[in-house]
């Protein structure tokens, strides 16, 4: 019986099959010819939003686009050849975690009490200065991202606004970091500004001891830039005491460097009995100096290479935690700053000793390129990459990360 009018018959089936090649043949050697990663792939949509972002690294090249060169070059520049700058973020690779199973992860908890204050997270904000030169907002949108993330803000004394406007926009109190100057009653000044506003803790820098530094890297950023210069900077200079919200209203025609000369114990002792609250120091790597801040009178010490722009000491931050917190023996909080660029950064700086860390540049990459919900997202990404190590080691609570999580490989 003949087959119906457009049946598929097993001949005309296997007659279709041997005419296939000579149908597609040339599109499919067409095909064949095209790497199969380039025949399924398409350009990224761009980036509009800060929450497409997959590491705080990625907000870097988005901050340079964003920022006059010269703006970019006081950012990133370190001092000579910038080889310190890029110590304290390689010095993270010679740390190995040694993950951990058969723990219960069922609550995870990364909160931490600091200096009797609640923690949601070990991250807090640390100074940056001069934050107006990154977006319009500056120290502001900082401080509104640290009030909807919970996080503690340490404020530059240059920063584009006074304390009192950047506690309002965090709706609680700063730590004030302090550049003592060379004139002690400016010192004195600055401090009890910072304590009037609510600030809770003074943070003495104590590594800007050059008036003028080899920071290369500004240098060439500045013979780049077409702007002029005096439309930002008092008298072409960029000294922080000229002009800066800090110092509005005091007399600071006797300051000629951020850090007084001779910054021995005995100015220690002076400032110690000038704060009314907690002093800490910032600028510590060795055991002697923690030591000797601790035998006058100190609250905390910060463990910070400035961010390799004021020395190139060629030592990273997170190779000086160990012998700073042998050296205090527990007595006080150590913090940390300085090339933490992962969450897996702040489980090793935390297993090496240390109470929490403080986020300097990449805070500010996030608020050039997207202002405050920017600055939100680098928090965030912090906080979820620590979450998901500390899965991964078997610590359920920051108190369960010890040294023993770590090797120096």
């Amino acid at each position: 019986m003949p087959a119906a009018k457009g049946a598929l018959t097993r001949r005309s089936f296997i007659a279709g099959a041997a005419l296939a090649p000579a149908l597609w043949g040339a599109r499919g050697r067409a095909e064949e010819a095209v790497p199969v990663s380039q025949r399924f792939a398409r350009t990224p949509p761009p980036v509009t939003a800060p929450d497409q972002l997959l590491d705080v690294m990625e907000f870097e090249p988005l901050a340079r686009t964003a920022l006059p060169p010269a703006h970019w070059g006081y950012l990133a520049t370190g001092v000579d050849g910038d080889l310190t700058v890029a110590r304290n973020m390689d010095a993270f690779l010679h740390y190995q975690i040694r993950a951990r199973r058969f723990v219960d992860l069922t609550h995870l908890d990364t909160a931490r009490t600091v200096l009797g204050v609640r923690w949601p997270s070990p991250v807090y904000l640390s100074a940056v200065s001069s934050q107006r030169a990154f977006h319009p907002e500056g120290e502001l949108a900082v401080a509104r991202a640290a009030r909807e993330r919970a996080t503690q803000l340490m404020l530059s004394t240059g920063s584009s606004f006074a304390v009192e406007a950047v506690t309002q926009a965090r709706g609680a109190p700063v730590w004030q970091q302090l550049y003592a100057t060379d004139d002690f009653t400016v010192t004195e000044a600055l401090v009890r500004r910072a304590e009037k506003a609510g600030a809770t803790a003074i943070v003495l820098t104590v590594d800007a001891k050059e008036v003028r530094r080899n920071n290369e890297t500004l240098r060439r950023a500045m013979l780049a830039d077409n702007r002029t210069c005096t439309a930002c900077h008092v008298d072409n200079t960029h000294d922080m005491w000229r002009g800066r919200a800090m110092f509005q209203g005091l007399d600071t025609s006797r300051v000629t460097a951020l850090s007084p000369p001779a910054l021995t114990t005995q100015f220690l002792d002076r400032l110690r009995e000038t704060v009314k609250g907690r002093l800490m120091v910032k600028g510590i790597v060795t055991g002697e100096d923690a030591a000797l801040a601790l035998a006058h009178g100190v609250d905390g010490l910060v463990v910070s290479n400035h961010g390799g722009r004021n020395e190139e000491t060629l030592r990273a931050s997170i190779d000086c935690v160990p012998e700073v917190v042998a050296a205090v023996k527990g007595k006080v909080p150590v913090f940390v700053d300085g090339g933490i660029r992962r969450g897996a950064d702040i489980f090793k700086a935390l297993a090496l000793g240390a109470t929490a860390v403080g986020i300097g540049r990449p805070q500010a990459w996030g608020l050039a390129a997207f202002g405050q919900p920017g600055v939100e997202r680098v928090l965030d990404l912090y906080n979820t990459e620590l979450a998901a190590i500390m899965r991964q080691a078997g610590t359920p609570t920051l108190a369960d990360i010890t040294p023993a999580h770590v090797l120096r490989a």
